[in-house]
């Protein structure tokens, strides 16, 4: 006994990216990174899981398993699919979908960028371009009134630490940079693209509640008495995420408040020996081989609380679980370590809602809770679906929903 917990009124729901879920779009820097062979198993985002024409099915799928909230992404590319032309049809399209989820009870997180550019704002140099915050805040100041009525709370970026290293670091994403200095640059340039455009939303609707979706891990040194390790592991979290953390959330001087909640993305822990990053030995692992750290998400919540007050809110927690052999494990370790801790979290949106187009890894990487088949696309509950929607109808996990979906359960350790 005793493994049964309360969510305490912690709001659950489930996220999506509009790239990764929507099709049909090409004007975008993701479909022209595909059509140049950059995506492993070819798969092609502008069919992703067809959500575009699908999105009623969606909808009342999220309805039937109780979800009281979503996260979903608006795609700028259709919105204004060229500099200073807005699309009213695009605009109309995203109302009515809010307006659907408005009326099933559902609340909608709306996501302004998310990874994805207008193929003339990326041509133009992306965010490293001179006039890259005019061109944001313009498409921030025509799409915000329109949709305001149907949108529960905003986010303006996510995770610009992760864009700048995939895309400006590594290589690996669109625009395919390798240059620590543009990445540091583009880093840098995200910072004053969020903190208008956290003012603007506020002239434009002044109880709208902002905030950017920060993408957190827990940085540990590989061996904890080598001192060259501990001093990687605490540069290695300045670099990734704590100045800029500082300075999207409180401008560079420090003093100010551009947020009105915290919102934290956690997948994993980095284990460092050195800058690169790394897991740790013998750690569980998801089938990305990222390691499964749900006491990470209670530590990072707390500390964000502890440092910039305000509601705590997980825009973005799952895994990549092929055969969802042990995703049920994941969501009950996670969500009873943030229940438990002291921090107030008030929303938990599960990453992600139906299995999707997963950047790089294309439709090989899957972490819904609904199964897509790539070929149908039809949409099937997963087990794992189905114990998240007694978690939504119970108000946490009784000790019998943890005997049949979470006992059985077990981790890949390597």
């Amino acid at each position: 006994m005793g493994e049964a917990f309360s969510l305490d009124g912690i709001l659950l729901g489930a996220s999506s990216a509009a790239t990764q879920v929507e099709g049909g779009d090409r004007n975008n820097n993701w479909y022209d990174w595909y059509r140049r062979g950059n995506i492993k198993d070819g798969s092609d985002p502008s069919v992703a899981t067809m959500h575009w024409e699908r999105w009623r099915e969606d909808a009342e799928l999220m309805a039937a398993m109780g979800l009281k909230c979503c996260r979903l992404g608006l795609e700028w590319s259709r919105i204004e699919p060229e500099r200073g032309v807005f699309d009213e049809s695009a605009v109309q399209h995203y109302a009515e979908e809010l307006g659907y989820l408005n009326g099933l009870g559902i609340k909608p997180m709306v996501t302004l960028w998310h990874f994805s550019n207008p193929l003339w704002f990326e041509r133009s140099g992306g965010f490293l371009a001179p006039g890259a915050k005019l061109a944001f805040l313009e498409y921030v100041e025509y799409i915000v009134p329109r949709l305001a009525p149907y949108v529960d709370c905003w986010i303006t970026l996510n995770e610009p630490n992760v864009y700048a290293v995939n895309g400006y670091m590594s290589g690996d994403w669109p625009p395919g940079m390798r240059s620590v200095p543009a990445a540091l640059r583009v880093m840098a340039a995200f910072t004053p693209c969020h903190i208008e455009a956290y003012k603007l939303i506020h002239r434009l609707v002044p109880d709208a509640r902002v905030s950017f979706a920060n993408h957190l891990r827990v940085f540990a040194p590989e061996d904890p008495k080598n001192p060259a390790h501990a001093a990687a592991a605490r540069a290695s979290e300045y670099l990734f995420q704590t100045a800029m953390t500082r300075a999207m959330m409180r401008g560079p001087d420090g003093r100010g408040r551009f947020y009105d909640y915290v919102a934290i993305n956690y997948y994993t822990r980095s284990t460092c020996s050195g800058l690169a990053d790394g897991v740790r030995k013998g750690s569980p692992r998801n089938d990305l081989g990222w390691e499964i750290y749900p006491e990470g998400l209670a530590r990072l919540c707390v500390s964000m609380w502890k440092e910039y007050g305000g509601p705590v809110y997980i825009s973005e927690n799952g895994t990549c679980d092929l055969n969802d052999s042990f995703r049920c494990r994941y969501i009950y370790e996670h969500l009873k370590a943030i229940a438990e801790c002291p921090a107030p979290v008030e929303r938990y949106y599960h990453w992600c809602f139906c299995d999707n187009f997963e950047w790089i890894e294309g439709s090989t990487a899957r972490f819904g809770l609904v199964h897509t088949d790539f070929e149908t696309q039809e949409r099937r509950i997963k087990r794992s679906g189905e114990f998240y929607a007694q978690m939504l109808e119970k108000g946490g996990v009784t000790q019998e929903m943890y005997d049949e979906y979470v006992a059985p359960q077990i981790y890949n350790v390597r």
